[in-house]
């Protein structure tokens, strides 16, 4: 609360402060416009352009507004930022946005330009001083009309067959870094368990103590999946991305395959729990093949037999060890 309290609102800002808040908010934007460009630029250099060129177009955004300032105030600009002033829009961290893909880059970049379109109205409504009025006028209508230099400069920089490689990279990626770990985790997950669960229920026939082994095994076999695929590789050379990213996926997909066929054990009703279990262990392997033939375009069939028959097997030492 007393942080809220120090922060000055906006309708109380003198116009020197909102122009000195407009060059720290360009200054803001265009180093994320170039954060975002380095980032995509071993994968997406013909993109990186487009955000070099918007990065350009704040900076000369800030060398008018510094003009302006220099002509009314001075030469000492006012040291206010966005986090002094409540209410006032936010940026999201660089590491938060660049980390999920180049379309969710795009996406906070139009979002960043429709904020500061918002703020250059409100600065402009507020200024009393002609020439200040016209240039924060003219800058919203910059801002505003950033997403066609965006959509300019793609033309420029992207064309049919850039759009089409830089799809392609980012398909190979997502499948690099989500799916390929992930699938991996659901494979292992789904079929290691079920020996120790599925030998638990038919030894014991205690619906509690097959779900207690069963969350043991899923989450002991998560944790063990996601910290080794997350060692075993840090992405720099092989390309398939941020190892933690690649350790989350396989060991929350790890730790879902085996829940699956151990959450039906909840039922107290012994072969209730067990049929219900034998669809579930049914359900996630046909899956797993459908997983692999869309994005490992592994044939159905093929991913078909290797999986349900390596289930099976699983399931079938898992039945018959616990009986005996």
């Amino acid at each position: 609360m007393r942080f809220f309290a120090q922060r000055r609102h906006f309708k109380d800002l003198s116009e020197q402060e909102i122009i000195a808040l407009a060059i720290s908010s360009e200054e803001d934007d265009g180093r994320i416009y170039r954060s975002y460009a380095e980032r995509l630029r071993p994968d997406f250099p013909d993109t990186a352009k487009i955000f070099d060129g918007m990065a350009e177009e704040e900076d000369e955004h800030r060398r008018r507004l510094i003009e302006l300032h220099r002509e009314r105030f001075g030469e000492v600009i006012p040291l206010i930022r966005r986090e002094h002033v409540a209410g006032y829009y936010a940026r999201r961290p660089v590491w938060l946005v660049e980390n999920l893909g180049l379309e969710r880059i795009r996406e906070e970049a139009a979002l960043m330009e429709r904020d500061a379109e918002r703020f250059y109205l409100a600065a402009a409504q507020n200024s009393t001083d002609a020439a200040t009025r016209k240039l924060l006028g003219d800058l919203a209508a910059a801002e505003a009309g950033h997403q066609d230099k965006a959509e300019h400069l793609t033309e420029a920089n992207l064309g049919e067959e850039q759009l089409d490689t830089e799809k392609e990279t980012a398909k190979r990626q997502f499948v690099l870094t989500w799916v390929q770990p992930g699938l991996a985790g659901l494979m292992d997950g789904s079929v290691s368990t079920l020996a120790p669960i599925f030998a638990t229920a038919f030894a014991t026939q205690d619906t509690w103590t097959t779900f207690l082994v069963g969350l043991a095994a899923s989450v002991g076999a998560g944790i063990s999946m996601g910290f080794t695929e997350a060692a075993s590789d840090d992405g720099q050379l092989s390309g398939r991305g941020s190892p933690f990213k690649r350790g989350i996926s396989s060991g929350v997909m790890t730790t879902v395959g085996g829940l699956g066929h151990a959450l039906p054990y909840l039922i107290p009703h012994f072969w209730t729990a067990t049929l219900t279990a034998f669809v579930v262990v049914f359900v996630e392997l046909w899956a797993i093949a459908w997983i692999q033939n869309k994005y490992m375009e592994t044939p159905f069939f093929r991913a078909a037999f290797q999986v349900v028959l390596g289930g099976a097997l699983v399931f079938a030492a898992g039945v018959l060890i616990g009986s005996g």
